[in-house]
């Protein structure tokens, strides 16, 4: 009995830990990107000014933006700031980061979760089909498509993807979120244009926003399936070398019984944390992408603002970017510690 009360109290106790892990990753990762942001050989004041303002304009944004002050006193300055709500603004736009976040966040969000759901949709049971028929033709045919997923560039793949589908055979459409003419006829709710055309009540607009979405989704997960898979199939091969396979094989069940009532359950728990992670890895990593596809998301976002010099804009998002994954992180243990009972 005292085992079972002192159980959520212990559980308590790791999730007390585990949040303050994650507020000092978050923080060594704020002050890491600010001092770097800070030493990079990139002025933002010229960047706002132009090279051709004089030296008393230049000295009077210098000032008004605090590059007078101390680095730690900048720190700390944005740090309270912070922890207000406050990013900042965006040097080059003049709006508050947090707007501009807010409105560039949901096409990568749009993005990465249709190809999160191609990927673990197709890279789960094919890592699971390769296990099953280990060293056959099947197995071999997997490894090389995972092997393929890795090895080959991602913008050279969005490249000869556009040529081939857009330009050579005209399925899907071509660079951007929607089509010139349709953009702006449903209004903006969540930022998710699918999701705003189907409130919207608006069928052409769905299905052009879903044309365009269709090429680069399905190349991001397709570089995220040959991680899952490769991963469900290591995580397969070891359940199905265990000795409760073999009894369970014994007492005449079905290959299929075995594989996915037996083998297949007890990974769940590990591909969880395996698809989170991927899901983080397409959030932050579909920079080239979208720069292929000319996609207005995250991506192309922290690319102009670091290629501009605005640092307070190229800040902002590696922190959100780094609060995504130790939050995917904490939620994938959290769900590690639920489902699996050998960690209780």
């Amino acid at each position: 009995m005292s085992m079972i009360l002192l159980a959520p109290g212990g559980r308590t106790r790791r999730f007390s830990r585990r949040v303050g892990q994650v507020l000092i990753t978050l923080f060594g990762l704020l002050l890491l990107t600010f001092f770097i942001g800070r030493v990079m050989p990139i002025d933002p004041v010229l960047a706002i000014v132009g090279p051709d303002a004089d030296q008393s304009t230049y000295q009077q944004v210098y000032h008004q933006l605090g590059f007078d002050k101390s680095l730690a006193t900048q720190f700390w300055i944005y740090l309270g700031g912070l922890l207000h709500g406050d990013l900042g603004n965006a040097l080059l736009t003049g709006k508050p980061m947090l707007d501009d976040i807010l409105r560039v966040f949901p096409a990568t969000l749009e993005l990465a979760t249709v190809a999160i759901v191609v990927g673990a949709g197709l890279g789960i049971p094919l890592g699971v089909w390769a296990a099953a028929r280990r060293n056959s033709i099947v197995d071999y045919a997997v490894r090389i498509i995972s092997l393929a997923g890795y090895s080959t560039p991602i913008f050279w793949v969005g490249m000869m993807g556009l040529l081939l589908f857009y330009a050579w055979l005209g399925w899907v459409g071509g660079a951007g979120r929607i089509d010139l003419g349709l953009d702006g006829l449903v209004p903006r709710r969540t930022g998710l244009l699918l999701v705003d055309a189907l409130l919207a009540g608006n069928g052409s607009v769905f299905f052009n926003a879903l044309n365009h979405l269709v090429l680069p989704a399905c190349l991001l997960g397709f570089h995220s399936l040959a991680y899952i898979s490769r991963m469900t199939r290591s995580f397969m091969l070891a359940q199905l070398s265990q000795e409760f396979i073999i009894t369970a094989r014994v007492k005449g069940l079905t290959e299929r019984q075995v594989i996915w009532n037996h083998a297949f359950r007890n990974i769940l728990v590990q591909l969880l944390t395996v698809v989170a992670l991927a899901y983080g890895s397409l959030l932050e990593g579909a920079v080239l992408i979208e720069t292929v596809f000319s996609w207005p998301g995250f991506g192309s976002y922290l690319t102009g603002s670091l290629l501009l010099g605005d640092m307070n804009a190229v800040m902002g998002c590696v922190l959100v970017v780094g609060a995504i994954f130790v939050l995917l992180n904490l939620l994938s243990d959290m769900l590690y510690q639920l489902f699996d009972p050998r960690t209780k």
